[in-house]
């Protein structure tokens, strides 16, 4: 471990990595990849999460290639010194910032999407010119696999290295000093990241998860508003860390909206979702039987068929769910979908900030005012009004949590951003040189300095 990452550190040292070229043509190859082995990628997706290859492209391989995209189309501004004003004291001269590499860093990926979550913080670390360490999560072992046999093909292994295994490589690998450290996965392991950072004072990117609620006023179109949900939820079987983890709806509209929910899956995944080919299974057994175990906590009003030998969990609603049972405390990561009645807006706003922020915060109504409001009054990671997951999808927009759901952000700009440390320069000429700013400070000296600042 130690003389792999001592040769990154080689590399890095002679510059290898910083050539705006070479950063692209990484970015290039790391899409040729994907042309190229696309069968394969999501035939190791749908073996170690039941991903049809239509879900697996348009959240995986899809996702990726068009971060890539957008990456290179931008990197060229993006890697521009910014020039910034500066005060008249400090004239004649300019001021500006200097994108440059951290170094050698680490991501540390995550099973539930075990190829964007892994190679989209690559692309931003490869166009901020870093080497890079790669560690799949060992709960998707046939991507896991796929992908340290295919990268060295195609990146340059000078600067980037991948090393599977388990809990114990992770150990080893934090044991080690990094320039940055991103991780992606759950709170637990998030702890001793960062606790391990802390060893080297290593900068960390968290992205963590948490309950992200879904907010339904009594305004909103109840069927599109349910499709949405629905379709938000039960992608990758529920275990999405930005998926619906709980709905607050409004009394008035609870019926209604149990029923668009039942009807939603009805259409996406027909009366037995277990022969759908777009319903993906749990990652393993130990996680089913977990999610297994919360279908007490509460009346199942749509679904509720399991087959643990198949990791198979029925699309499932709840209703009269205890806001103290297990499965209104833990991150489900899962299809279970506990609804809860609210009188009105207020309520849900109080609800949702007596519990930790979470990572995304989903509002529906006809109402600007009304998502204003949910907007201004509680805290999240990101919000998306009217609609689930999508601003994924804008590159422009960033992804993060706020507190226990995650640290940091990436995507796009802001990927680059969290992988280049932009430096702080000033140049000034010799030809000005005026002596008020030298002692001794005679009163004139000290008027003139006062009235520069």
């Amino acid at each position: 471990m130690k003389d792999m990452i001592q040769r990154l550190r080689n590399s890095y040292a002679s510059g290898l990595t910083r050539p705006l070229t070479w950063r692209i043509h990484q970015l290039k190859q790391l899409s040729q990849l994907v042309d190229d082995h696309q069968h394969t990628l999501l035939t190791a997706l749908a073996t170690d999460l039941g991903k049809s290859a239509a879900e697996g492209w348009l959240t995986e391989l899809g996702f990726l290639k068009s971060d890539i995209k957008h990456t290179i189309k931008q990197l060229p501004r993006w890697s521009k010194p910014t020039r910034v004003s500066q005060p008249l004291l400090t004239a004649p001269g300019r001021s500006y910032l200097q994108p440059e590499p951290l170094g050698v860093v680490l991501i540390i990926g995550a099973w539930n999407y075990p190829i964007q979550l892994l190679l989209s913080p690559l692309v931003a670390a490869l166009a901020a010119g870093n080497c890079a360490v790669l560690k799949p999560s060992e709960l998707a072992p046939a991507t896991a696999t796929e992908l340290a046999r295919l990268l060295p093909d195609y990146l340059d292994s000078e600067a980037v290295q991948i090393v599977t295994g388990g809990a114990d490589i992770a150990q080893q690998l934090l044991a080690e000093r990094f320039d940055h450290i991103m991780y992606t996965g759950g709170g637990r392991v998030g702890r001793i990241v960062m606790k391990a950072a802390a060893e080297y004072l290593t900068p960390v990117t968290l992205e963590l998860g948490g309950k992200s609620p879904a907010v339904v006023l009594a305004d909103a179109d109840i069927a599109v508003t349910a499709r949405r949900i629905a379709w938000g939820k039960w992608i990758n079987a529920g275990q999405t860390c930005i998926a619906p983890d709980y709905v607050l709806v409004d009394e008035r509209v609870h019926d209604a909206l149990i029923e668009q929910l039942k009807q939603a899956i009805n259409a996406f995944y027909g009366n037995d979702p277990e022969q759908a080919s777009d319903y993906g299974r749990i990652v393993n057994s130990q996680h089913c039987q977990r999610l297994i175990d919360y279908l007490g906590d509460g009346t199942i009003a749509v679904g509720g068929r399991y087959d643990k030998a198949q990791r198979y969990i029925e699309p499932t609603v709840l209703t009269d769910v205890s806001t103290d049972s297990k499965i209104m405390q833990d991150e489900i990561f899962g299809p279970l979908l506990p609804v809860l009645k609210v009188t009105n807006l207020a309520a849900a706003i109080d609800f949702i900030n007596a519990r930790e922020k979470p990572l995304a915060l989903y509002g529906f109504s006809k109402s600007a005012r009304s998502l204003k409001q949910l907007t201004e009054q509680t805290h999240a990671g990101n919000q998306c009004n009217n609609d689930t997951l999508m601003f994924m999808l804008n590159p422009e927009l960033p992804f993060g949590g706020v507190g226990p759901s995650g640290m940091g952000r990436y995507h796009g700009k802001f990927g680059f951003d969290t992988f280049s440390h932009h430096k702080a320069v000033m140049a000034k000429p010799f030809w000005s040189d005026p002596s008020f700013r030298y002692p001794p400070y005679t009163s004139f000296k000290q008027k003139l300095l006062r009235w520069f600042s």
